[in-house]
């Protein structure tokens, strides 16, 4: 099968995008700072992660970071050089950093499309977040996780505790945030913070083809089902089902379903069009 590439145009080489085959490829490149978020790169991902979500050529987003980094979160060194960020009233800095929070990770837990987080080695604080703002994360095994902010006198930001809490439970997020302990990948896949661990030289391959797969998959059903999964965190069990009934009865009259089963029959790969 040949593939598809198309480069985008994100603003800045601090972030890359390209478009393969269905899969937008993010790539955090700031190697020589470990991918640490900043004003070039953080506007210009929130930028991706929306145009991304709206580009029906796109069925996947897989975020990953250049060399041996995901995301070392905020820069550090930065955070006591900006005097006048500093001295701004803090009610417009609280206004400033939830819009970013909210277009950020907000944005990307918001998405309805599958997103993945490769993680070639450490992904720190608003990093973290980054990462477990995804529906799935594949670590490579010299991967690490920690939190940080306590490490920095920090609260944490960008979902991190809701985040947290979610994935692994009240207690363990406790343990994470207090301790700020590094986390090698194989305890992040016991603890539930990745998928899967594999080998560092194929975390890029591997990854890709898992994103390639769900773009290829029925879009508007795993729309649904994130819908039925981000319902089911605060619902009920019979607000969760009449939910999972409406969608379940609606997707049966879909051209996709359609398909699947003429595939299925046929023992052919079903072809989705995405409605």
């Amino acid at each position: 099968m040949t593939e598809d590439r198309i480069e985008v145009d994100t603003g800045t080489g601090e972030l890359l995008c390209e478009i393969r085959n269905r899969v937008a490829l993010i790539t955090l490149n700031r190697p020589e700072a470990r991918n640490a978020l900043s004003d070039q790169l953080t506007p210009a991902l929130r930028r991706m992660i929306r145009q991304c979500g709206e580009d029906s050529s796109v069925g996947a987003l897989l975020i990953t970071g250049a060399g041996a980094a995901f995301c070392a979160g905020g820069d550090v060194k930065g955070m006591g050089s900006n005097a006048a960020k500093a001295e701004a009233p803090i009610d417009e800095r609280v206004a400033d950093l939830r819009i970013k929070q909210r277009t950020l990770t907000g944005a990307l837990v918001g998405l309805r499309k599958p997103t993945i987080a490769a993680l070639p080695g450490p992904a720190a604080g608003a990093g973290l977040a980054l990462a477990l703002a995804c529906d799935i994360r594949i670590a490579a095994e010299s991967a690490v996780m920690t939190t940080g902010y306590a490490r920095i006198a920090l609260t944490g930001d960008y979902g991190i505790a809701w985040l947290l809490t979610r994935l692994v439970g009240t207690s363990r997020a406790r343990e994470l945030m207090f301790l700020s302990e590094r986390i090698e990948a194989r305890r992040c896949e016991t603890l539930g913070l990745v998928n899967r661990v594999v080998a560092d030289a194929e975390l890029r391959d591997v990854a890709f083809a898992l994103a390639r797969s769900l773009a290829e998959g029925p879009s508007q059903a795993m729309a649904g089902m994130k819908d039925n999964l981000d319902h089911a965190l605060t619902a009920d069990l019979l607000d969760s089902m009449d939910q999972e009934a409406e969608y379940m009865v609606r997707s049966a009259r879909t051209a996709d379903h359609k398909e699947a089963v003429r595939a299925f029959i046929d023992k052919r790969k079903p072809v989705f069009v995405g409605h």
